[in-house]
């Protein structure tokens, strides 16, 4: 029986390498000139916290983030901005959550999706991962390719396909 797992995972070297070339591009750009913006990335946690002075520089900190993503090859879905910006004295501090693994409510999206295809496949929630097997190889392809259509707000990864 063939199967495959789908999962959403980051890579913590390249999301830190995406927070320091946002930091290295903040210092030099003259908008942030003497400002006192900072991004730091709590690799344990995968949090992204900026702390800057009002709400346009953060949502440039926010476009610069997305671009040096797409140049590093990670997906700026994996981005959770929906937190709120707090103050903090004279600045303000926003943490960017950043998504790993599959939540029980998307997991059961995909499994709406795949069963909504029509296709001869069983889908099965793991922990954090959805296996979908079948008896055909096709049947899984064409899975594969539903779900790449599908807009979900996570990015999808296809592994261990036997």
């Amino acid at each position: 029986m063939a199967s495959f797992d789908i999962v959403n995972k980051v890579d913590a070297q390249l999301v830190d390498n995406v927070v320091n070339v946002v930091r290295k591009e903040i210092t030099s750009r003259y908008d942030f000139k003497d400002s006192k913006t900072t991004i730091e990335l709590d690799k344990k946690n995968l949090l992204i916290q900026i702390l800057t002075e009002n709400t346009m520089k953060l949502g440039s900190i926010e476009d610069v983030l997305i671009s040096r993503a797409l140049k590093q090859q990670v997906d700026p879905k994996v981005f959770d901005f929906s937190k709120e910006e707090t103050p903090n004295g004279a600045l303000i501090k926003k943490e960017v959550k950043v998504r790993q693994g599959i939540d029980k409510e998307i997991a059961k999206k995909i499994i709406k999706i795949i069963k909504d295809s029509k296709a001869k496949v069983d889908a099965v929630i793991q922990d954090e991962q959805v296996r979908v097997s079948s008896k055909k190889i096709d049947e899984l392809q064409a899975v594969i390719a539903v779900l790449r259509q599908s807009n979900l707000e996570i990015p999808l990864q296809f592994i261990n396909m036997k």
